[in-house]
């Protein structure tokens, strides 16, 4: 019990009930005070004024009509009127608006007035004094009296009813929801991939939705490099460590100045894979963004690489700076070791809002179903593994992950008089 009224649900709908009985409350105090009591009065009054005016005209008739008056008032207004001797006589029985009654009798009488009853009739009496007669005047209060508003009670009621069935209506829309998405992070927390949650409802709820399946994909490829990674690490490291152990073991007997260059061989091999998956690694973290000359950055990385670079004029950019440089530095090298030694070209497209990037080739391209492969860590078009003529398998992927870590976007695509073509897209 205590973990349901803990519950967003429980809580939001027991917080709206609340609130809809108070509104409901003050509705019907506001309308009884502004509506049902005043016309109340005012019936109390108009009944008021038809038993004395009634009262005056009997005293004014002659004696020998006032029996036909009589009978006429009962049958037309319900009103008794009478000189006779009632008997014994009690308190009048209570119904609603009797004070606004006797209020209103009391000013057309100029008197105070408290009406009684008799015994086995359920008449209310009142006693006027008038032209020397002493005058009973009964009247039934179910037809005069303003009933209890019972009205006003059942559309209070069927108000608050029909209010609290629509607020646990939408709060039901808005806690399954989230639950169902609390669930699912619980799942994606213990390494699983959920089932991807519905993207309907409300605009937020469908908006909520569609982030969290793409953070649980993220979530999920994260964790497939992670894995990819280690088994990477232990693939391509266990070719260079037996040889540096072949090597040492052979050394004992036989020292060798060409052995302990193969040795040296194999841990500059090792350091460098070992440097390609620690900045694999750090892609993860956004630089900040600075204001640069993008022309000037190409010319100079270019440059390094020893490749061309078109004429640009400067193009004023904001991004991390680092991040773009490494980038086209990656794509050049990418172009130099897979261009089959065709000449690599670095453009600048500086347009309003959008420049590019292009680093072009004419070697012998990808195949289609494969550009998007090849961004994936380890994966190699030349299946051989061999550090002279595959890499390691990291560069596009340090790309790809340094262009989505810095809001960047970078994509592959064959041309169509031969080579490969590698675009970098930065939003000025």
């Amino acid at each position: 019990m205590k973990n349901l009224t803990r519950s967003l649900y429980a809580r939001t709908a027991l917080t709206l009930a609340l609130a809809f009985v108070v509104f409901q409350a003050a509705a019907f105090w506001v309308v009884y005070r502004t509506l049902i009591v005043p016309v109340a009065e005012r019936s109390a009054d108009d009944l008021a004024g038809l038993i004395v005016l009634s009262a005056q005209t009997w005293v004014e008739l002659p004696p020998h009509t006032r029996a036909a008056f009589e009978r006429e008032l009962a049958r037309r207004h319900g009103l008794r009127l009478t000189t006779a001797n009632l008997g014994t006589t009690t308190d009048a029985p209570h119904f609603a608006f009797r004070t606004q009654i006797e209020a209103a009798l009391s000013r057309r009488v100029g008197d105070d007035v408290a009406l009684r009853g008799v015994p086995g009739t359920e008449a209310a009496w009142l006693d006027i004094p008038l032209g020397g007669h002493d005058l009973h005047v009964g009247f039934f209060p179910r037809r005069y009296a303003v009933k209890p508003p019972l009205a006003a009670i059942a559309v209070a009621a069927l108000g608050t009813f029909l209010s609290l069935l629509t607020a646990l209506f939408l709060v039901r829309r808005i806690t399954v929801p989230l639950a169902r998405a609390a669930a699912a992070a619980s799942q994606v927390g213990a390494g699983e991939l959920p089932d991807p949650l519905p993207e309907t409802g409300p605009a937020e709820l469908a908006e909520l939705a569609r982030r969290f399946n793409t953070m649980a994909a993220e979530v999920r490829a994260l964790l497939d490099n992670r894995t990819t990674l280690l088994a990477g690490i232990s693939h391509d490291l266990r070719t260079p460590m037996t040889r540096l152990q072949l090597n040492l073991e052979m050394l004992r007997d036989a020292p060798s100045a060409a052995r302990i260059d193969r040795a040296m061989a194999d841990l500059a091999d090792m350091n460098r894979l070992i440097a390609g998956y620690l900045e694999l690694a750090r892609t993860t973290q956004a630089e900040e963004r600075v204001r640069f000359d993008l022309a000037g950055l190409l010319e100079e990385t270019a440059a390094d690489a020893g490749v061309s670079c078109s004429e640009a004029t400067p193009c004023m950019i904001e991004a991390g700076r680092l991040a773009v440089r490494q980038i086209v530095s990656n794509l050049i090298q990418n172009a130099l070791r897979y261009g089959g030694g065709t000449p690599v070209e670095v453009a600048l497209e500086c347009g309003a809002t959008l420049a590019r990037v292009v680093v072009r080739d004419s070697g012998a391209g990808i195949p289609d179903d494969q550009l998007e492969k090849v961004f994936r860590p380890f994966y190699r078009l030349e299946t051989s593994r061999s550090q002279a003529t595959g890499g390691t398998g990291l560069g596009l992927a340090i790309v790809r992950q340094l262009a989505e870590t810095n809001g960047l976007k970078v994509a592959l695509r064959n041309r169509p008089q031969g080579g490969l073509e590698a675009v970098l897209e930065i939003r000025r």
